[in-house]
């Protein structure tokens, strides 16, 4: 399956993000092999920092540091792949600004939606930074359920049991981006969010 073949964004009604940056993972992949999904902020900027972009884009040496500082080690987004973990974002375009606002991410989570219902074998959402977290809840929101994840600061929701359409979902931080090689304790936190949801699988 190609992931870009069964969703796609044809309106494009967000007003404050970059429509050119938009991307959709464009990589053909076994849905029922995805044990564990990683939910990011949005689409960078430049499209080889890509998660799938070729040669060894930015959001693929942050990411993997990740993982490897969780003690799973890999040295490419194609070594996770293979262990059934799946990479997108929340929202689909690159940013304007530094934030995103709330309606853009509600807007983009019916996407999002779309997409994460592609794997019928996920046992655990990493949901990495405000936009994941605000996004995932606007899915539960749109279908009537309960917030997944409860207004808070993530310092404090870590740690906790939390639950999306039945299986367990990690508030964490982003793990994309130049502050993830400055906020050490940030880092650090993002490990052991990691390391929990590989617990699981």
């Amino acid at each position: 399956m190609h992931i870009n073949d069964c969703i796609q964004c044809t309106a494009f009604p967000c007003t404050d993000v970059r429509h050119k940056c938009y991307r959709i993972p464009n990589i053909e992949i076994n849905p029922e092999a995805v044990s564990l999904i990683l939910i990011s902020e949005a689409a960078p900027d430049n499209p080889d920092d890509y998660y799938y972009a070729e040669g060894n884009p930015s959001f693929q040496q942050t990411t993997v540091l990740a993982f490897n500082d969780a003690g799973v080690k890999v040295s490419s987004i194609r070594d996770l792949l293979a262990m059934g973990v799946y990479f997108t974002n929340a929202v689909k375009c690159g940013k304007t600004g530094y934030g995103i606002k709330a309606v853009t991410v509600t807007t983009c989570s019916t996407l999002l939606e779309q997409e994460l219902a592609l794997f019928p074998n996920v046992k655990a959402f990493l949901l990495m930074g405000d936009i994941a977290i605000k996004a995932v809840n606007a899915i539960a929101k749109r279908a009537g359920e309960e917030r997944v994840i409860p207004a808070g600061s993530t310092y404090k929701l870590r740690g906790q049991p939390y639950f999306f359409r039945g299986k367990r979902a990690f508030p964490s931080y982003l793990q994309v981006g130049p502050s993830f090689g400055i906020e050490k304790t940030k880092r650090a936190m993002i490990a052991e969010d990691i390391a929990a949801a590989f617990r699981l699988l």
